[in-house]
């Protein structure tokens, strides 16, 4: 990855779908955004390997995954992930799909300079396109006034449980 020096403007990103060529890249995106969070426990080479095959493979044949890239003259400078959850169908005109969106990175040159937002207006047009009746994610602190822009709001009515909290 280049070093940029300062704050970037984004009217040069590029935002396109990530290929299974891209994994290596995103791998790294990837290891960059959840290492500095907590202590890590496996080895960065087996990780980088471990999450290009992961990626590739969901990136070549798996339609319920779709990842959005941010790219500066050929460069990956962000990215967002999705998946396309299913619910059972019903008879009621109630879509039949959710969006879970994860894994969203910018480099931090380029945070505040919109790459963001790009990357969320090109998955949310998908998402639209694939019937989604709701989008979900998991914010830090930091990233909730931009998701709110995008229009997301705290819910009323997703619950979560922690499994690894359960008494066994």
């Amino acid at each position: 990855m280049n070093d940029y020096k300062g704050k970037q403007n984004a009217s040069n990103i590029t935002i396109r779908t990530a290929s299974p060529s891209d994994a290596n890249d995103l791998a790294k995106l990837r290891y960059a955004l959840r290492a500095p969070v907590d202590r890590i426990h496996e080895n960065d080479e087996l990780f980088l390997l471990r999450c290009r095959v992961w990626m590739q493979a969901r990136l070549h044949n798996d339609r319920r995954w779709k990842c959005w890239i941010a790219e500066l003259e050929g460069v990956i400078v962000g990215n967002l992930w999705a998946q396309l959850i299913e619910q059972i169908p019903n008879p009621t005109s109630e879509r039949e799909c959710f969006i879970y969106f994860t894994n969203f990175y910018v480099l931090k040159e380029f945070r505040g300079s919109g790459v963001g937002s790009s990357l969320f207006t090109a998955a949310l047009n998908w998402g639209r396109s694939q019937s989604v009746h709701a989008g979900i994610l998991w914010p830090t602190e930091r990233s909730r006034p931009l998701y709110s822009r995008q229009g997301f709001s705290v819910g009323t009515n997703l619950m979560e449980i922690t499994l690894d909290n359960l008494n066994k």
